[in-house]
């Protein structure tokens, strides 16, 4: 099965309050993204999970039964973590079978499940090399081959790819995103970079302060963010938002309108501006653009865009998708 819940869930350490009061509920074979920035609790979240942190209270079900109080072996779970934490002195299917081995289970099995493991991930042609001798996204590979070996009911990932280049980030994410595809396990994956959580997840848990801030599918954090926290992390580049005059016009706070719903003209539009930077990215430009009252603005547009800094442009935002937030920082529906 897999299922995960979490009750009121909280920790804290003393007087300082970590996660004040997590709920949540993770089906079988979900892939479930926990993202947000540094110190906003999503690793502790994972730890509570899978009971290398004790629940100041609050409880833990997997499959149904409450966990809370067993000890991680007891909760048949399977960590990946940011280090590999690989024996340097065994080989890699020495490392794979290790967890096997330290559990008794007979040599025939521990072989099939190694040799099963390592034709999934492309380890069978290194399966007698020691970890010096590979590469930093085999040795990962490697880690997480140890934990699919277990059969556990579920795999929680803690920032497994931050150790690696963003070419082999981008490889093994793809790897990963294929693993869950053919295992159907359920995965819970801990990261800061959003777009591993846009591109990566089923469902993505937004973290700030150890609060959960919303919950949904990609697309739904994207398209209908609940708040300015979420508007401002989902989405690369971020969301722009405007205060003051023109926010009022459209009766809100805060208005917020992503880099490629704006529309660019040397011309006409709707906000005038001036081109301060520009990056050329090929498939795309993106302008930062000084628009007076309004501040700086990211705009993206498709390909070359002809003029550079200092040209003014003209902006047009799609009113349609304008986002409006409240003084307290909640969407206005």
């Amino acid at each position: 099965m897999g299922t995960i819940s979490l009750k009121n869930v909280r920790k804290a350490f003393g007087d300082v309050v970590i996660i004040p009061g997590a709920n949540l509920d993770i089906g079988s074979g979900e892939f479930v993204v926990f993202v947000g920035p540094s110190g906003c609790g999503k690793s502790t979240l994972l730890r509570l999970i899978a009971g290398l942190e004790d629940l100041t209270s609050g409880q833990v079900f997997i499959d149904g039964k409450d966990m809370t109080n067993a000890a991680p072996s007891e909760r048949g779970l399977s960590m990946v973590f940011q280090s590999y934490a690989l024996y340097p002195h065994m080989s890699v299917r020495n490392n794979i079978a290790f967890g096997l081995k330290m559990a008794g289970a007979p040599k025939a099995e521990i072989d099939a499940k190694v040799a099963k493991a390592a034709q999934s991930l492309n380890l069978t042609d290194y399966l007698d090399r020691k970890p010096r001798q590979l590469s930093g996204g085999q040795r990962q590979r490697v880690a997480i081959g140890r934990a699919i070996v277990r059969q556990p009911k579920a795999f929680l990932f803690d920032e497994p790819l931050s150790n690696l280049d963003a070419a082999l980030r981008v490889n093994m994410r793809l790897e990963i995103m294929q693993l869950h595809q053919q295992l159907g396990a359920t995965m819970i994956y801990v990261t800061h970079d959003q777009v591993e959580a846009m591109t990566m997840a089923d469902r993505i848990v937004v973290l700030n302060r150890g609060n959960i801030e919303q919950v949904g599918s990609p697309l739904e954090l994207y398209n209908k963010p609940d708040s300015l926290f979420v508007a401002g992390f989902i989405g690369s580049p971020k969301m722009n938002f405007i205060t003051g005059d023109e926010a009022g016009k459209y009766k809100a706070a805060t208005i917020g309108i992503r880099p490629e719903h704006i529309a660019l003209s040397p011309k006409q539009g709707t906000w005038a501006g001036k081109i301060e930077l520009a990056e050329h990215l090929g498939a795309d430009t993106f302008l930062h653009v000084d628009g007076g009252k309004l501040g700086r603005l990211t705009v993206r547009a498709a390909g070359e865009y002809p003029d550079g800094p200092g040209s003014a442009v003209w902006m047009t935002p799609d009113t349609s998708r304008i986002h409006r937030f409240g003084a307290d920082g909640k969407a206005i529906r």
